[in-house]
């Protein structure tokens, strides 16, 4: 199946009748592998004192995107992260580069890894040399943050689709714990027999995994082999299912994402 073909069923012509219709709201429109939110009229929380704001600790979220999409195109999110927790919160949305992708007949289009059929299922090939290489990226995004002062338990790595895969792979490979790993709509990128590489100390991240039941670009089933994967390399999973919910990312898990991070986050010193 053709990604990019595949994606233009899902162009913004639809983005103002919905806008029309629910006025108040978070909305994901997809494009290929990828999401945009629109956020209209949202009520804000009250301003947090500058006590809190001072208290707050430093963090980090990393947000790797799905397939064909950008980092800059996600930035919308990090505004809905409101709290005061949030507020010494460094935000990083980096975009992939362009690599030819085989379910997309070899064409070239921002990709972490190749993907080498949609939709994923939980037998799909897996692209590990390539996963391992995008590893080594994101490793040196988070070595960056934490050499500028950043305690490594206040560092989450999130991601969508590919980026939640990516995201998988990273942080079971990274050699510290982190505070968090969050997969939305992502799959386990590569086999059983990586779990002798994972470090101890990444054995001891947690992870959080949201997928939608409707999901027909990366199965139900994909993510449902994710919680398996991990017991026995031993991690610990929160596995979310959203009814109805297709290839998107809905405010309700956005919403649990943050109190999720907020119960994780170190305090200063």
């Amino acid at each position: 199946m053709d990604c990019r073909t595949k994606g233009s069923a899902w162009r913004t012509r639809d983005m103002h009748s919905m806008l029309l219709t629910n006025p108040i709201a978070l909305l994901a429109v997809i494009l290929g592998s990828t999401i945009i939110f629109i956020l209209f009229l949202q009520p804000r929380h009250l301003s947090s004192s500058p006590k809190s704001d001072s208290m707050a600790a430093r963090s980090f979220v990393l947000w790797l995107h799905g397939l064909g999409d950008s980092g800059p195109a996600n930035e919308p999110i990090k505004t809905l992260f409101r709290s005061s927790e949030f507020r010494n919160t460094k935000w990083s949305f980096p975009s992939a580069p362009e690599n030819p992708v085989t379910c997309n007949y070899g064409m070239r289009m921002p990709s972490w890894f190749d993907i080498q059929e949609i939709p994923v299922t939980a037998d799909s090939p897996k692209a590990e040399s390539d996963v391992l290489k995008a590893v080594q990226n994101v490793h040196a995004m988070i070595d960056k943050e934490v050499a500028a002062g950043t305690d490594p338990n206040n560092v989450f790595v999130c991601g969508f689709s590919q980026g939640g895969a990516l995201t998988l792979a990273s942080v079971l490979l990274y050699p510290k714990k982190l505070g968090g790993g969050a997969v939305f709509s992502g799959w386990v990128p590569f086999n059983s027999s990586m779990i002798e590489k994972f470090p101890e100390d990444a054995k001891k991240t947690p992870i959080l995994w949201s997928h939608g039941m409707a999901d027909r670009t990366v199965l139900f089933e994909a993510g449902q082999a994710g919680p398996p994967f991990l017991q026995q390399a031993g991690v610990t999973c929160e596995f979310k299912a959203y009814p109805g919910l297709g290839h998107s990312i809905s405010n309700e898990e956005l919403q649990f994402l943050e109190s999720w991070i907020k119960t994780r986050l170190q305090s200063s010193s």
